[in-house]
């Protein structure tokens, strides 16, 4: 173990690391592993320098430097509600948890700071936090991004302070390489050629003139005014309760994955500006109260194996965890060559990540200065540092189901045995919950597979009332149903057909993907050899293969389906029927004619793509008033997409359609 004054002088030696990292572009841990060790430091010694410290002194070479008027300092943060209520118990002033002061509450933007300083009203200097006194003067930069103001329509002269951010649908569609939008953000908005910055929207909080503290009478009437000089501000209430601040906070956590940005907490500031308080290295009148983990560190105990059909899938058992609110035992590790990756072993200290997964997901073995300390006391005896009792993961051999030796893929490892019970049984259940025969549950299709009466899909159809009414639970009345549902013609998609038949990991969206590039008949899919389908953007040789080699697999099973008239293929749209091929649509605010979703999915239907957002490339802004200052006809108007109202929207529909398309009404 080591000693204290040791620990204290490794926890420095690694913020000023991870700081320098963060502050530059390339962050080498989450923000919950750097919370962790920065809480260690804090609670071994409340008086290191390094907590005092604002950054690291660091920059990118290359860009100007110039000061900051407004000093961007450390906050000081809250991670749960009673480290919260202690801050607010100390700001009140009655020095009680009921509040006699307001305070104001604002997302916590997880991107990259900027001051934007002007004189006389022009944008002269846009410079980065750097150390927090001193920064790179990108001022090219970021006039290129969206939201920063050139010129204000008032004789204004001092710093507006914002964050830098990356949207999400941006992320998805440009820059998913990247690890994150934050660190994809820090990156390009020090590009030295600009590239991409236009990619980048600033999101402001704060304003400070040079030489007149009380320029702002509180930070409402601050906000105000920004909105008013056309700045996008961050999302901001007001409240006197701790209590309610708590409420809000939690509130904001559970639906934060909705917003079109990341946050990863609140601001809570006193609504009364305090411009001393402000210029300190960390200001004592505000605090970050951020959310729960998503990261959160503990011991791997064991393995087991998931079987679902052919593919046998590791999951994690380690020692509880709160994350993200909930206690977590069981965390996802994805294939064999994850845990191979990682170096994962029986024993280790692993990171636990939960993004909106249902089940959490093992990310990596955590960081050395967590392993080395871990709460678990697990160490051996006379041993070093970080080192633990680990044995190696066994992984299975032997299919459990057939006894068939496993195929180790490394992307998966599965039974290979066409024939295998437990991989029939399981396309069973995928084609009834695919079609949505509710009638047919699990329970009655496992009594017809013991029994070898349907061993395969094709079997369903051949199923008559009388013999179904044997079963258990069943009866004439039960088992017409269960045969009335079974018989109902259905005409499904390509992809939606071979989906149902379950090829391993092979969902319908991928199948969409298939047809789209012109495999769009049953035909044309057997006829394309692996490395037609490999050339599929998106799939790769692995895909390429399950798909190919499920459709032989499968083959006499479809061609008997099919043979039944139950279940028919739909013929790929022809050309002329998708007069909306090509083009995007975002719809924003209420439709007075049908509803968003209605809408959306209708455009779809006619060949168009729907956009959740205004992006660049983006075919058409629809909202019910095209007139409105909101922010998606804002951003529209910048990059050239034409806003249009319902009435036109219908329009350009009929304009689009060809001679022999049906009118509006028809359409809709």
């Amino acid at each position: 173990m080591k000693s204290g004054n040791a620990r204290i002088t490794e926890l420095e030696q690694l913020i000023i690391k991870y700081q320098d990292s963060y502050y530059n572009g390339d962050a080498e841990i989450s923000d919950g592993e750097f919370d962790l060790l920065w809480d260690e430091l804090k609670a071994l010694a409340p008086e290191s320098n390094v907590l005092k410290k604002i950054g690291t002194g660091y920059s990118v070479d290359g860009f100007p430097k110039a000061r900051h008027l407004i000093p961007m300092g450390s906050q000081d943060k809250a991670s749960n509600p009673q480290e919260f209520l202690e801050w607010a118990i100390k700001q009140s002033n009655n020095g009680k948890e009921k509040l006699t002061n307001k305070f104001i509450v604002q997302y916590k933007l997880d991107g990259a700071s900027l001051e934007l300083q002007y004189e006389k009203g022009k944008l002269i200097r846009s410079v980065t936090r750097g150390d927090g006194i001193t920064g790179d003067d990108i001022t090219a930069n970021a006039r290129r991004m969206t939201g920063t103001v050139a010129k204000l329509d008032v004789q204004f002269t001092g710093g507006i302070r914002g964050e830098v951010i990356m949207t999400h649908d941006v992320w998805q569609n440009k820059y998913s390489t990247k690890a994150n939008c934050r660190n994809a953000a820090n990156g390009i908005m020090r590009r030295k050629d600009g590239q991409g910055c236009e990619d980048l929207k600033v999101i402001v909080y704060d304003a400070a003139t040079s030489d007149n503290d009380r320029f702002f009478k509180d930070e409402t009437e601050k906000l105000k005014w920004l909105k008013q000089r056309g700045f996008q501000i961050t999302v901001s209430k007001t409240f006197t309760a701790a209590q309610d601040i708590i409420a809000y906070r939690d509130e904001v956590a559970a639906s934060r994955d909705k917003l079109p940005f990341d946050i990863d907490g609140l601001v809570v500031k006193n609504i009364e500006i305090d411009m001393a308080d402000l210029r300190k290295a960390r200001p004592e009148k505000q605090i970050a109260f951020k959310f729960e983990l998503e990261t959160a560190f503990s011991i791997l105990r064991e393995v087991i194996w998931s079987e679902s059909g052919a593919t046998y899938t590791p999951i994690g058992v380690v020692d509880p965890v709160r994350l993200a609110g909930t206690t977590v035992k069981r965390a996802n590790l994805n294939n064999p060559d994850m845990i191979r990756a990682m170096g994962l072993k029986i024993g280790s200290t692993v990171s636990v990540v939960k993004r909106g997964e249902i089940i959490p997901k093992i990310e990596g073995l955590a960081p050395v200065s967590i392993s080395s300390e871990s709460q678990s006391g697990d160490k051996r005896e006379g041993s070093s540092p970080g080192e633990y009792e680990t044995t190696e993961i066994i992984f299975p051999e032997i299919c459990a189901s057939c006894e068939t030796k496993l195929v180790d893929a490394g992307t998966r490892l599965y039974c290979p045995n066409p024939q295998c019970p437990k991989r029939l049984l399981h396309r069973l259940e995928k084609w009834v919950n695919v079609l949505d025969i509710r009638e047919l549950g699990v329970k009655l299709i496992q009594q017809l597979f013991d029994k070898k009466r349907v061993t395969n899909i094709s079997g369903l159809y051949t199923l008559e009332t009388g013999e179904l009414a044997d079963y258990d639970r069943m009866g004439e009345i039960s088992a017409a149903k269960v045969i009335r549902h079974i018989q109902t013609k259905r005409e499904l998609s390509l992809a939606v057909f071979i989906a149902g038949f379950d090829f391993e990991g092979i969902a319908e969206t991928t199948m969409e993907k298939i047809t789209a590039a012109g495999f769009d008949t049953l035909k044309k899919l057997r006829g394309a050899s692996k490395e037609d389908l490999a050339a599929v953007y998106g799939l790769g040789n692995i895909t390429a293969s399950v798909i190919a080699d499920g459709l032989i697999e499968c083959a006499d099973d479809m061609d008997a389906v099919l043979k039944t008239k139950v279940i028919t293929i739909a013929p790929p749209p022809a050309a002329d029927s998708l007069p909306l091929r090509g083009l995007s649509f975002c719809f924003t605010g209420e439709l007075k004619s049908m509803k968003r979703g209605e809408a959306e999915e209708k455009i779809k239907a006619l060949g168009a793509q729907s956009k959740s957002s205004v992006v660049k490339g983006l075919s058409y802004l629809v909202t019910n008033d095209p007139g409105s200052g909101s922010s998606k006809n804002k951003k529209a108007r910048e990059l050239g997409i034409p806003v249009i109202g319902e009435d036109e929207f219908f329009a350009l529909l009929n304009q689009k359609q060809n001679k022999s398309a049906l009118k509006q009404g028809e359409l809709f």
